[in-house]
């Protein structure tokens, strides 16, 4: 992974409670869907507990939980090159200790398989190990963020934790992209991408996923 991209994950605040896998509950579907209601519209989510089972689970703790309810989109990255819009928008706890869980274990793409296509919603951290409550949502293809077994440094080798895709909802995450931006909020990368009214966060949700309709008889 390129230098450029690492630090666009880093929460505001750096978790220091050691990595922790998410408590044993109820076993979870393969694919959980949930909708994000924001001010500036809905965004469905189906997330992979299949394959990034800690991940999910985590997730899905925070919305069980309301501890996602009232937060707010904080962050765009603008990537200048590239085929536009080219980067993502960021949300979470940011390490607030009312809202914030226990950091879980990375899961990551080279194992999970849930690469960082457009749509795809990653966990944002420091080191691996530190994700907690902070994720963004991708707006293109950002492969500098996946798994690289052949990196030559150990960031590059573990990439960040993507766990599902939007599957509705992209024209609202690109209405949070084109949010003005405060030109002296935010400390080194992160100054000039901080939004400057951050766009609210009203309810997560889980929602069920309709049945397949049958297929048409021959």
């Amino acid at each position: 992974m390129t230098t450029r991209f690492a630090p666009f994950f880093a929460p505001l605040l750096l978790m220091l409670t050691a990595a922790a896998p998410a408590p044993k509950s109820a076993p979870l579907p393969d694919t959980v869907r949930v909708v994000m209601t924001t001010e500036l519209g809905p965004i469905t989510l189906d997330l992979d507990a299949k394959h990034a089972p800690i991940t999910t689970r985590n997730f899905v703790r925070y919305v069980d939980q309301r501890r996602f309810d009232g937060i707010v989109f904080y962050r765009v990255m603008r990537l200048a090159w590239g085929q536009q819009p080219n980067g993502l928008i960021q949300a979470g706890t940011r390490g607030d200790p009312k809202r914030a869980l226990p950091p879980i274990a990375h899961e990551p793409t080279s194992v999970t398989g849930i690469l960082h296509k457009a749509g795809a919603i990653s966990m944002a951290r420091n080191a691996p190990g530190t994700a907690a409550g902070d994720f963004s949502i991708l707006l293109s293809d950002l492969s500098g963020f996946d798994a690289d077994p052949n990196a030559a440094t150990d960031e590059g080798k573990a990439g960040y934790a993507a766990f599902g895709y939007v599957v509705d909802g992209m024209d609202v995450v690109r209405k949070i992209y084109d949010v003005p931006l405060s030109t002296t909020m935010g400390v080194g990368v992160m100054k000039g991408q901080m939004i400057e009214k951050p766009v609210r966060v009203l309810t997560v949700r889980r929602v069920p996923i309709p049945a397949a309709a049958p297929a048409p008889a021959p």
